[in-house]
Protein backbone atom coordinates (compact mmCIF):
# COMPACT_ATOMS: atom_id res chain seq x y z
CA UNK A 1 0.00 0.00 0.00
CA UNK A 2 1.53 3.30 -0.90
CA UNK A 3 2.22 5.73 2.09
CA UNK A 4 -0.02 8.66 2.74
CA UNK A 5 1.40 12.48 0.87
CA UNK A 6 1.11 13.12 4.67
CA UNK A 7 3.59 10.76 6.12
CA UNK A 8 5.90 10.84 3.17
CA UNK A 9 6.44 14.29 3.54
CA UNK A 10 6.95 14.24 7.24
CA UNK A 11 9.61 11.83 6.96
CA UNK A 12 11.29 13.61 4.23
CA UNK A 13 11.57 16.70 5.77
CA UNK A 14 12.58 15.05 8.81
CA UNK A 15 15.82 13.82 6.86
CA UNK A 16 16.38 16.38 4.08
CA UNK A 17 16.92 20.02 4.56
CA UNK A 18 15.36 22.68 1.88
CA UNK A 19 15.19 26.50 2.52
CA UNK A 20 11.46 27.65 3.32
CA UNK A 21 10.65 28.86 0.25
CA UNK A 22 11.15 25.22 -1.30
CA UNK A 23 10.04 22.98 1.29
CA UNK A 24 8.30 20.14 -0.37
CA UNK A 25 4.40 20.60 0.84
CA UNK A 26 2.45 18.07 2.91
CA UNK A 27 -0.91 18.84 1.78
CA UNK A 28 -2.81 15.67 0.05
CA UNK A 29 -3.17 16.64 -3.36
CA UNK A 30 -6.69 15.35 -3.42
CA UNK A 31 -7.43 18.70 -1.12
CA UNK A 32 -6.06 21.01 -3.86
CA UNK A 33 -9.22 23.12 -5.34
CA UNK A 34 -10.22 22.83 -8.92
CA UNK A 35 -12.70 25.11 -11.17
CA UNK A 36 -16.35 22.75 -11.41
CA UNK A 37 -15.68 23.59 -15.34
CA UNK A 38 -12.08 23.74 -17.44
CA UNK A 39 -11.44 24.96 -20.95
CA UNK A 40 -8.88 23.69 -22.25
CA UNK A 41 -8.36 24.24 -26.01
CA UNK A 42 -6.26 21.72 -28.72
CA UNK A 43 -3.77 22.71 -31.55
CA UNK A 44 -5.85 20.50 -33.47
CA UNK A 45 -9.28 21.51 -33.20
CA UNK A 46 -10.01 18.17 -35.08
CA UNK A 47 -8.90 15.78 -32.42
CA UNK A 48 -9.95 12.62 -31.59
CA UNK A 49 -12.33 11.90 -28.57
CA UNK A 50 -9.34 10.04 -26.99
CA UNK A 51 -6.99 12.51 -27.29
CA UNK A 52 -9.05 14.96 -26.16
CA UNK A 53 -9.48 12.66 -23.28
CA UNK A 54 -5.88 12.08 -22.72
CA UNK A 55 -5.74 15.99 -22.93
CA UNK A 56 -8.66 16.65 -20.23
CA UNK A 57 -6.67 13.84 -17.77
CA UNK A 58 -3.19 15.19 -17.89
CA UNK A 59 -4.27 18.33 -16.59
CA UNK A 60 -6.98 16.58 -13.85
CA UNK A 61 -3.76 14.41 -12.69
CA UNK A 62 -1.57 17.04 -11.81
CA UNK A 63 -3.63 18.24 -8.48
CA UNK A 64 -3.32 14.12 -7.31
CA UNK A 65 0.32 13.92 -8.31
CA UNK A 66 2.81 12.77 -11.07
CA UNK A 67 3.22 9.94 -13.31
CA UNK A 68 6.79 8.34 -13.34
CA UNK A 69 7.79 8.01 -16.71
CA UNK A 70 10.69 6.49 -18.18
CA UNK A 71 12.43 6.29 -22.37
CA UNK A 72 12.38 3.12 -23.95
CA UNK A 73 11.31 1.17 -20.72
CA UNK A 74 9.59 -1.07 -22.85
CA UNK A 75 12.23 -1.62 -25.84
CA UNK A 76 15.28 -2.70 -23.41
CA UNK A 77 17.03 -2.43 -20.34
CA UNK A 78 20.77 -2.73 -18.82
CA UNK A 79 20.37 -6.57 -18.92
CA UNK A 80 18.59 -7.45 -22.30
CA UNK A 81 16.74 -6.26 -25.55
CA UNK A 82 13.57 -6.35 -27.11
CA UNK A 83 12.14 -8.73 -24.40
CA UNK A 84 8.41 -8.81 -24.46
CA UNK A 85 6.92 -7.72 -21.34
CA UNK A 86 9.78 -6.95 -19.47
CA UNK A 87 11.00 -3.85 -17.83
CA UNK A 88 13.76 -2.40 -15.91
CA UNK A 89 10.96 -0.55 -13.44
CA UNK A 90 9.00 -3.32 -13.27
CA UNK A 91 11.53 -6.04 -12.11
CA UNK A 92 12.00 -3.60 -9.06
CA UNK A 93 8.36 -2.77 -7.82
CA UNK A 94 6.13 -5.28 -10.22
CA UNK A 95 4.95 -2.00 -11.99
CA UNK A 96 5.56 -0.83 -15.27
CA UNK A 97 5.83 3.22 -15.31
CA UNK A 98 2.87 5.53 -15.66
CA UNK A 99 4.43 6.95 -18.66
CA UNK A 100 5.98 5.32 -21.50
CA UNK A 101 8.49 7.70 -23.75
CA UNK A 102 10.52 6.27 -26.81
CA UNK A 103 11.91 8.09 -30.16
CA UNK A 104 10.01 8.60 -33.75
CA UNK A 105 13.60 9.35 -35.02
CA UNK A 106 13.63 6.00 -37.05
CA UNK A 107 10.64 5.89 -38.07
CA UNK A 108 11.00 9.11 -40.15
CA UNK A 109 14.34 9.48 -41.15
CA UNK A 110 16.62 7.30 -43.48
CA UNK A 111 17.01 5.15 -41.17
CA UNK A 112 13.53 3.95 -41.17
CA UNK A 113 14.03 0.48 -43.14
CA UNK A 114 17.50 -0.40 -41.03
CA UNK A 115 16.25 0.00 -37.64
CA UNK A 116 16.20 -3.33 -35.89
CA UNK A 117 13.66 -1.62 -33.31
CA UNK A 118 10.29 0.09 -35.33
CA UNK A 119 8.05 -3.35 -35.04
CA UNK A 120 9.15 -3.35 -31.31
CA UNK A 121 8.58 0.36 -31.25
CA UNK A 122 4.90 0.09 -32.59
CA UNK A 123 4.22 -3.34 -30.47
CA UNK A 124 5.38 -1.84 -27.33
CA UNK A 125 2.68 1.19 -27.38
CA UNK A 126 -0.04 -1.23 -28.35
CA UNK A 127 1.26 -3.26 -25.09
CA UNK A 128 1.50 0.67 -22.98
CA UNK A 129 -2.34 1.50 -24.24
CA UNK A 130 -3.53 -1.76 -23.00
CA UNK A 131 -2.42 -1.30 -19.38
CA UNK A 132 -4.07 2.29 -20.07
CA UNK A 133 -0.27 3.67 -19.88
CA UNK A 134 0.00 7.30 -21.27
CA UNK A 135 2.66 7.53 -24.43
CA UNK A 136 5.27 10.27 -25.37
CA UNK A 137 7.84 10.32 -28.22
CA UNK A 138 10.11 13.05 -29.12
CA UNK A 139 12.62 12.69 -32.11
CA UNK A 140 16.34 12.72 -32.22
CA UNK A 141 15.96 12.97 -36.25
CA UNK A 142 19.34 13.27 -38.49
CA UNK A 143 19.78 16.22 -40.24
CA UNK A 144 17.68 16.65 -43.49
CA UNK A 145 20.54 18.95 -45.29
CA UNK A 146 23.92 17.89 -44.64
CA UNK A 147 23.15 14.24 -43.92
CA UNK A 148 24.31 14.33 -40.30
CA UNK A 149 22.73 13.36 -37.14
CA UNK A 150 20.65 15.00 -34.83
CA UNK A 151 23.29 17.03 -33.00
CA UNK A 152 25.01 18.22 -36.27
CA UNK A 153 24.77 21.64 -36.13
CA UNK A 154 27.35 22.56 -38.81
CA UNK A 155 24.71 24.52 -41.00
CA UNK A 156 22.91 27.59 -40.05
CA UNK A 157 20.61 26.62 -43.44
CA UNK A 158 18.67 23.50 -42.45
CA UNK A 159 16.05 25.17 -40.85
CA UNK A 160 15.52 27.73 -43.41
CA UNK A 161 15.56 25.52 -46.59
CA UNK A 162 12.66 22.75 -44.96
CA UNK A 163 10.59 25.51 -44.48
CA UNK A 164 11.03 27.20 -48.21
CA UNK A 165 8.13 25.51 -49.74
CA UNK A 166 9.67 23.59 -53.31
CA UNK A 167 13.48 23.30 -51.78
CA UNK A 168 14.32 19.45 -51.87
CA UNK A 169 15.14 19.41 -48.53
CA UNK A 170 11.38 20.89 -47.72
CA UNK A 171 10.38 18.10 -49.75
CA UNK A 172 12.88 15.31 -48.02
CA UNK A 173 11.45 16.73 -45.03
CA UNK A 174 7.96 15.86 -45.92
CA UNK A 175 8.47 12.32 -47.10
CA UNK A 176 9.72 12.26 -42.95
CA UNK A 177 6.71 13.37 -41.99
CA UNK A 178 4.68 11.32 -43.81
CA UNK A 179 6.06 8.45 -42.39
CA UNK A 180 5.33 9.65 -39.18
CA UNK A 181 1.60 10.13 -40.49
CA UNK A 182 1.64 6.52 -41.46
CA UNK A 183 2.85 4.95 -38.37
CA UNK A 184 0.79 7.58 -36.51
CA UNK A 185 -2.48 5.85 -38.44
CA UNK A 186 -1.52 2.16 -38.39
CA UNK A 187 -2.16 3.06 -33.94
CA UNK A 188 -5.13 1.24 -33.10
CA UNK A 189 -6.25 0.42 -29.56
CA UNK A 190 -8.46 -2.78 -28.83
CA UNK A 191 -11.35 -0.71 -29.40
CA UNK A 192 -10.35 0.43 -32.99
CA UNK A 193 -10.11 3.34 -31.83
CA UNK A 194 -6.35 5.76 -33.09
CA UNK A 195 -3.97 5.58 -30.19
CA UNK A 196 -3.15 9.16 -29.05
CA UNK A 197 0.49 10.22 -28.39
CA UNK A 198 1.81 13.34 -26.81
CA UNK A 199 4.75 14.02 -29.48
CA UNK A 200 8.01 16.22 -28.34
CA UNK A 201 9.82 17.51 -31.81
CA UNK A 202 12.52 19.56 -31.49
CA UNK A 203 12.98 19.27 -27.96
CA UNK A 204 15.70 21.65 -26.27
CA UNK A 205 15.15 23.94 -28.59
CA UNK A 206 16.89 26.47 -26.49
CA UNK A 207 20.20 24.76 -26.47
CA UNK A 208 22.52 24.94 -29.25
CA UNK A 209 23.79 21.60 -30.23
CA UNK A 210 21.02 20.59 -32.58
CA UNK A 211 20.24 21.08 -36.14
CA UNK A 212 17.24 23.11 -35.10
CA UNK A 213 18.72 24.42 -31.58
CA UNK A 214 19.76 28.87 -31.27
CA UNK A 215 23.12 28.14 -33.16
CA UNK A 216 21.59 26.94 -36.04
CA UNK A 217 18.26 28.88 -36.73
CA UNK A 218 16.82 31.72 -35.86
CA UNK A 219 14.11 32.44 -33.56
CA UNK A 220 11.44 33.16 -36.00
CA UNK A 221 12.93 30.47 -38.02
CA UNK A 222 12.39 28.08 -34.90
CA UNK A 223 8.67 29.29 -34.86
CA UNK A 224 7.85 28.93 -38.48
CA UNK A 225 9.39 25.32 -38.49
CA UNK A 226 7.39 24.49 -35.60
CA UNK A 227 4.03 25.72 -37.31
CA UNK A 228 4.53 24.32 -40.40
CA UNK A 229 5.50 20.78 -38.52
CA UNK A 230 1.72 21.12 -36.60
CA UNK A 231 0.15 22.24 -39.91
CA UNK A 232 1.50 19.59 -42.01
CA UNK A 233 0.42 16.62 -39.70
CA UNK A 234 -2.83 18.07 -38.70
CA UNK A 235 -4.47 19.54 -41.94
CA UNK A 236 -2.46 18.07 -44.82
CA UNK A 237 -1.98 14.53 -43.36
CA UNK A 238 -5.15 14.57 -41.25
CA UNK A 239 -3.73 13.03 -37.99
CA UNK A 240 -5.73 13.82 -35.58
CA UNK A 241 -4.13 11.83 -32.41
CA UNK A 242 -0.99 13.90 -31.64
CA UNK A 243 -0.99 16.31 -28.86
CA UNK A 244 2.07 18.58 -29.38
CA UNK A 245 4.36 19.32 -26.43
CA UNK A 246 7.35 21.79 -26.52
CA UNK A 247 10.30 20.87 -24.11
CA UNK A 248 13.16 23.60 -23.44
CA UNK A 249 15.89 22.83 -21.55
CA UNK A 250 16.89 24.74 -18.12
CA UNK A 251 19.42 22.66 -16.12
CA UNK A 252 20.42 25.49 -13.75
CA UNK A 253 17.67 28.27 -11.58
CA UNK A 254 15.83 29.72 -14.17
CA UNK A 255 13.17 31.82 -15.13
CA UNK A 256 9.58 31.99 -16.96
CA UNK A 257 10.70 33.73 -19.31
CA UNK A 258 13.28 31.13 -20.54
CA UNK A 259 10.51 28.78 -20.67
CA UNK A 260 8.82 30.75 -23.40
CA UNK A 261 12.29 31.23 -25.39
CA UNK A 262 11.07 30.55 -28.83
CA UNK A 263 7.25 30.15 -28.12
CA UNK A 264 5.29 29.08 -31.21
CA UNK A 265 2.35 30.78 -29.58
CA UNK A 266 -0.50 29.40 -27.57
CA UNK A 267 -2.35 27.93 -30.20
CA UNK A 268 0.19 25.89 -31.17
CA UNK A 269 1.48 24.27 -27.94
CA UNK A 270 -0.58 21.61 -26.37
CA UNK A 271 1.55 20.61 -23.21
CA UNK A 272 4.82 22.54 -21.84
CA UNK A 273 7.17 20.19 -20.94
CA UNK A 274 10.64 20.74 -19.70
CA UNK A 275 13.79 18.57 -19.81
CA UNK A 276 16.42 19.38 -16.62
CA UNK A 277 19.67 17.73 -16.41
CA UNK A 278 20.13 19.78 -13.07
CA UNK A 279 22.71 16.54 -11.27
CA UNK A 280 22.10 17.00 -7.61
CA UNK A 281 21.00 20.76 -7.73
CA UNK A 282 17.44 19.78 -5.76
CA UNK A 283 16.84 23.58 -5.69
CA UNK A 284 16.88 24.35 -8.88
CA UNK A 285 14.87 21.95 -9.58
CA UNK A 286 12.07 22.97 -7.63
CA UNK A 287 12.57 26.85 -8.39
CA UNK A 288 11.82 25.37 -12.65
CA UNK A 289 9.20 23.65 -11.44
CA UNK A 290 7.47 26.41 -9.59
CA UNK A 291 7.57 28.31 -12.42
CA UNK A 292 7.05 25.68 -14.83
CA UNK A 293 3.76 24.65 -12.95
CA UNK A 294 2.68 28.54 -12.75
CA UNK A 295 2.88 29.11 -16.39
CA UNK A 296 1.22 26.27 -17.05
CA UNK A 297 -1.70 28.03 -15.04
CA UNK A 298 -1.32 30.97 -17.29
CA UNK A 299 -1.42 29.08 -20.18
CA UNK A 300 -4.16 26.60 -19.08
CA UNK A 301 -1.68 23.76 -20.41
CA UNK A 302 -0.76 20.74 -18.64
CA UNK A 303 3.34 20.79 -17.54
CA UNK A 304 5.42 18.10 -16.82
CA UNK A 305 9.27 16.94 -16.27
CA UNK A 306 10.00 15.44 -20.01
CA UNK A 307 13.84 14.36 -19.20
CA UNK A 308 15.97 14.03 -16.67
CA UNK A 309 18.38 12.23 -14.40
CA UNK A 310 21.83 11.80 -13.86
CA UNK A 311 24.00 9.45 -15.89
CA UNK A 312 24.92 6.28 -13.79
CA UNK A 313 22.61 7.54 -11.16
CA UNK A 314 25.74 8.46 -9.21
CA UNK A 315 25.84 11.92 -6.42
CA UNK A 316 28.48 14.38 -6.72
CA UNK A 317 31.82 12.34 -6.50
CA UNK A 318 30.63 9.81 -8.79
CA UNK A 319 29.19 7.18 -6.61
CA UNK A 320 26.14 5.41 -6.65
CA UNK A 321 23.08 7.71 -5.47
CA UNK A 322 21.79 4.95 -2.96
CA UNK A 323 18.83 8.22 -1.92
CA UNK A 324 18.48 9.58 -5.44
CA UNK A 325 14.84 8.89 -5.92
CA UNK A 326 13.35 10.63 -2.95
CA UNK A 327 16.08 13.06 -2.15
CA UNK A 328 16.20 14.04 -5.38
CA UNK A 329 13.07 13.67 -7.46
CA UNK A 330 10.15 13.29 -4.81
CA UNK A 331 11.51 15.80 -2.39
CA UNK A 332 12.06 18.98 -4.72
CA UNK A 333 8.87 18.04 -6.63
CA UNK A 334 6.20 17.23 -3.94
CA UNK A 335 3.38 19.12 -3.67
CA UNK A 336 3.64 20.69 -7.23
CA UNK A 337 1.58 20.76 -9.61
CA UNK A 338 2.80 18.68 -12.66
CA UNK A 339 1.15 15.57 -14.62
CA UNK A 340 4.80 13.10 -14.98
CA UNK A 341 8.61 12.90 -14.66
CA UNK A 342 10.77 11.25 -17.24
CA UNK A 343 13.76 9.91 -16.34
CA UNK A 344 16.15 9.20 -19.66
CA UNK A 345 16.93 5.40 -20.70
CA UNK A 346 19.00 2.91 -19.66
CA UNK A 347 21.06 1.56 -22.43
CA UNK A 348 21.21 -2.13 -23.21
CA UNK A 349 24.66 -2.68 -21.84
CA UNK A 350 25.16 -6.75 -21.30
CA UNK A 351 28.72 -6.37 -20.41
CA UNK A 352 28.35 -3.29 -17.90
CA UNK A 353 31.16 -1.62 -19.96
CA UNK A 354 29.68 2.37 -19.22
CA UNK A 355 27.26 3.92 -16.91
CA UNK A 356 24.57 5.35 -19.92
CA UNK A 357 21.69 4.48 -17.03
CA UNK A 358 19.36 6.85 -15.94
CA UNK A 359 16.46 5.07 -14.97
CA UNK A 360 15.84 2.42 -12.15
CA UNK A 361 17.81 -0.82 -12.35
CA UNK A 362 17.61 -4.06 -10.03
CA UNK A 363 21.45 -3.82 -9.71
CA UNK A 364 22.19 -0.73 -8.80
CA UNK A 365 22.45 0.73 -4.77
CA UNK A 366 19.34 2.74 -5.34
CA UNK A 367 16.79 0.44 -5.84
CA UNK A 368 15.49 0.24 -2.63
CA UNK A 369 15.26 4.02 -2.34
CA UNK A 370 13.20 3.10 -5.87
CA UNK A 371 10.43 1.57 -4.10
CA UNK A 372 10.20 4.05 -1.53
CA UNK A 373 9.72 6.37 -4.10
CA UNK A 374 6.88 4.22 -5.82
CA UNK A 375 4.88 3.36 -2.43
CA UNK A 376 4.55 7.50 -2.05
CA UNK A 377 0.59 8.50 -2.89
CA UNK A 378 2.10 11.24 -5.02
CA UNK A 379 3.92 8.72 -7.51
CA UNK A 380 1.86 7.42 -10.09
CA UNK A 381 2.79 4.22 -11.96
CA UNK A 382 0.49 2.06 -14.62
CA UNK A 383 -1.44 0.04 -11.75
CA UNK A 384 -2.29 3.97 -10.61
CA UNK A 385 -3.10 5.43 -13.25
CA UNK A 386 -7.24 6.66 -13.50
CA UNK A 387 -8.74 5.97 -16.93
CA UNK A 388 -6.71 8.37 -18.70
CA UNK A 389 -8.71 7.92 -22.55
CA UNK A 390 -12.40 9.14 -20.50
CA UNK A 391 -12.69 12.15 -20.85
CA UNK A 392 -12.75 13.57 -17.15
CA UNK A 393 -16.25 15.07 -16.37
CA UNK A 394 -14.44 19.00 -15.00
CA UNK A 395 -13.15 19.71 -18.27
CA UNK A 396 -13.89 20.79 -21.97
CA UNK A 397 -11.57 20.09 -24.51
CA UNK A 398 -12.13 22.63 -27.66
Amino acid sequence: MKLSTILYAIILLSNVSCSSAEQPQANPPGDQELPEKVVLSLADKDATEKTKALYSNLWILQSKGFMFGHHDDLLYGRMWYKDQDRSDTKEIVGDYPGVYSLDFAEIMDDRHASSDLNADRKRTILEARRRGEVITACAHLNNPLTGGDSWDNSSNQVVKEIITEGSATNAKYKVWLDRLATFMGELEDAEGDLIPVIFRPYHEHTQTWSWWGSSASTSSEFIDFWKFTVDYLTKEKQVHNLIFAISPQLDGPSTTERLLFRWPGDEYVDFIGMDSYHGTNTQSLATNVSNLTALGKVKMKPVGVTETGIEGVRDNSGNEYAKYWTKEILTPILGKNISMVIVWRNKYDPGQEGFHYYGPWIQHSSAEDFKEFYNSSFTIFSKDLPDMYTMNENVVVE
